[in-house]
């Protein structure tokens, strides 16, 4: 099977109408248009009853101390963790393609819905945890939600979006879910996999 995404080239940098913050040269970082980025697919293995498609930043810095503080700067050797950005499963194989815009078209306080749409089941993503007791942004955020990484972090971060070829037809997770029970629920389904990766900052040094 074959993912392409045209919105950037594989290992390229994801434009900015595709990020949650953009570089301001004020304030550090300004809300962007959120897009998520065109997704196509094609060459599908027999037995493909539905796709999953994940997104991972494997980048994000695993202490958060010095993040967009002022004055300092986040390591480039500090040890990194996973954080998501887009988790869509129950996709149906016909359609071929998510057009840009079509899952995400801007940044929505307190985060989208989860469920059914009409190019997928949206779940969780972890703005939902990085936003958590935030008074105006605090809420469930589900289905593509930018890059936004610290202004100050002195590492590239990398996207990377994995679609799954599957044999099931819906997904057996329900309720409040996210790339982990995502990716438990997938074991003993997955006929076939790709991969595509984008790079993003928001260190004016890096960019």
């Amino acid at each position: 099977m074959k993912l392409h995404i045209p919105s950037f080239g594989d290992g390229d940098a994801i434009p900015h109408a595709h990020a949650f913050g953009i570089i301001d040269e004020k304030q550090h970082v300004a809300l962007g248009q959120n897009l998520n980025p065109h997704v196509v697919w094609s060459d599908l293995p027999p037995g493909t009853e539905s796709l999953a498609l994940v997104c991972h930043d494997p980048d994000v810095p695993s202490v958060g101390d010095d993040v967009n503080q002022e004055g300092r700067s986040v390591r480039a050797n500090l040890p990194r963790v996973d954080f998501t950005h887009w988790v869509l499963v129950d996709i149906d194989p016909d359609l071929g393609e998510i057009k840009a815009g079509a899952d995400s078209d801007s940044v929505t306080p307190r985060g989208k819905p989860g469920g059914q749409t009409a190019h997928g089941r949206r779940g969780r993503n972890d703005y939902t945890g990085w936003f958590a007791g935030d008074t105006v942004m605090g809420g469930s955020y589900n289905g593509y939600d930018g890059p936004g990484p610290p202004w100050n972090d002195e590492r590239l971060h990398h996207y990377i979006f994995t679609l799954f070829a599957l044999d099931c037809a819906a997904l057996p997770v329900k309720g409040d879910f996210g790339r982990d029970e995502t990716l438990a629920a997938m074991q003993g389904h997955i006929l076939a996999e790709d991969a595509w990766t984008g790079t993003y900052t928001l260190n004016p040094a890096l960019a």
